[in-house]
């Protein structure tokens, strides 16, 4: 029987958890069908860092941005500085970005100026925008709609775990909703059900490793081989067999990601 085919949409391949075992991690993604990787950068001076990740492995894609938590101790990205980036044919996203005020509410403001940056290199690259949203959801709707009316641009609700009210945001404007681990969780029924509600052509998955990973890992270091555990999940809440809900999300990947396109 052909193996399902499986894309982790965000992982952080670069982060010290993987240092001494990043060639495994990666075999045993493709052993398990995730036979490509978004790996993320969250702080612009770490890019090389990341590009260089990505450069190793035929199965390694990469994007980069300012993570809203630390927008208030990196410099301010530039559009030119993230447009100049989109140079690399392994560059395949703008991110991630966006608004966090569980932990840095303190610095809205300039979180909000680094998304607004990002979301106009996506404008002008054409590649998709990488959100992370928490304890934001209605500053988060309000700028999305708002720069949206000013110019489209494509986007994902990456590790979504917000409110249906911002799920709603989000779909009205044809952009994509990420599963993690979390969805996998006993006490996720509520964002199972959000899920539900979307259209199955706008949902991805991913890991977000090696945070957040799902059952029967949960508590432990997360990798992206560990996707398919969510994307079981993912297949019960849509009512599909597994290899079609792989089959669509990849699908589905691949519209969004033009750039890592299989």
């Amino acid at each position: 029987m052909t193996q399902s085919l499986l894309v982790d949409s965000h992982c952080h391949l670069d982060f010290a958890d993987f240092d001494a075992a990043r060639d495994d991690v990666v075999a045993r993604a493709l052993e398990a069908g995730v036979t490509r990787m978004v790996t993320i950068c969250t702080k612009l001076r770490l890019e090389p860092r990341v590009r260089a990740i990505a450069e190793r492995y035929a199965s390694v894609f990469y994007a980069a941005g300012t993570h809203p938590m630390s927008a208030a101790d990196e410099p301010l990205a530039t559009v030119d500085e993230l447009i100049a980036l989109a140079d690399h044919p392994k560059f395949v996203g703008i991110g991630e970005t966006g608004l966090d005020y569980h932990y840095t509410s303190e610095s809205a403001e300039i979180q909000k100026m680094s998304l607004r940056v990002h979301i106009a290199a996506a404008r002008e690259t054409k590649l998709p925008l990488i959100i992370h949203a928490r304890a934001a959801d209605d500053d988060m709707a309000a700028i999305l709609r708002d720069e949206y009316a000013n110019g489209p641009y494509a986007c994902v609700m990456h590790c979504f775990s917000s409110s249906v009210s911002l799920a709603k945001a989000a779909l009205d404007l044809d952009f994509y909703l990420s599963m993690s681990g979390i969805v996998a969780f006993p006490k996720s029924q509520e964002l199972r059900d959000i899920f539900a509600t979307a259209p199955v052509d706008r949902v991805l998955v991913e890991t977000d490793s090696p945070y957040l990973a799902p059952p029967p890992h949960r508590g432990r270091r997360n990798e992206p081989a560990y996707t398919a555990h969510t994307a079981r999940v993912g297949a019960d809440v849509f009512g599909l067999s597994y290899a079609d809900f792989a089959a669509q999300t990849t699908a589905n990947f691949d519209r969004l990601f033009w750039k890592a396109k299989g």
